[in-house]
C-alpha cells in the first residue's frame, strides 16, 4: 500500500491551518514547509503531529525525508469526504495496474468566493510521486495526462 504525505507550505495561517489538516487523515504523514510564521500556525501544525521545516532546510529535489505520494494542499483548503473516501479507495487498490502506471493524480477544486461557491471545471494535479521536485513550489506543475480522483477540495477564502 502505498503512503501519501500531505505537504503544505504556510505562512501565518493560524486561522485556517487546523481546518485543512483536520480532513487529512487519508494521509499517512503531515509535511509543512513554513516561511517564518509569526502567529500561531506553528503550534497548530505540531498539534496535529506535522513535521515543521524551514524552506532553506528544504532545498534539495526531490523532499529528502518523503517516501511514496505527495499530497500538496493549500492551507486555505480541505478535503471533501468524497476525496478522502477516493485517497482510502487509491491506497487500497494500488495494485492495479491503471492505478500504479499513473504518473500523477488530480482533483477538482471547489472555491469560496465572496459571490458564493464556484467550481473549478479543470482538475489540479495534486498527487504526485515523491521524486517531484516541490520544494520550492507551492503546488506541482499541471500534469496533463494525470488521472482524476472522486472527490473535491474546498478552497476558503475566510477563515
Amino acid at each position: 500500500m502505498p503512503r501519501i504525505t500531505a505537504l503544505l507550505h504556510t505562512y501565518n495561517d493560524a486561522l485556517r491551518l487546523g481546518r485543512c489538516l483536520e480532513t487529512l487523515y487519508a494521509c499517512d504523514e503531515l509535511v509543512i514547509i513554513d516561511h517564518g510564521s509569526e502567529d500561531d500556525t506553528l503550534q497548530i501544525a505540531r498539534a496535529y503531529a506535522a513535521k515543521v521545516i524551514a524552506p532553506t532546510s528544504a532545498k534539495a529535489a526531490p523532499l529528502p525525508f518523503v517516501a511514496g505520494w505527495v499530497l500538496c494542499l493549500d492551507p486555505r483548503e480541505s478535503l471533501t469526504e468524497g476525496l478522502t473516501a477516493s485517497l482510502f479507495e487509491w491506497k487500497s487498490e494500488w495494485k492495479s495496474e491503471s492505478l500504479s502506471a499513473a504518473a500523477a493524480f488530480s482533483v477538482f477544486l471547489r472555491e469560496e468566493t465572496a459571490e458564493g461557491w464556484i467550481d473549478h471545471p479543470q482538475p489540479q494535479t495534486r498527487l504526485v510521486p515523491a521524486s517531484w521536485d516541490l520544494c520550492q513550489r507551492r503546488l506541482p506543475v499541471n500534469e496533463p495526462s494525470s488521472r482524476s480522483l472522486e472527490g473535491r477540495l474546498l478552497r476558503f477564502a475566510f477563515p
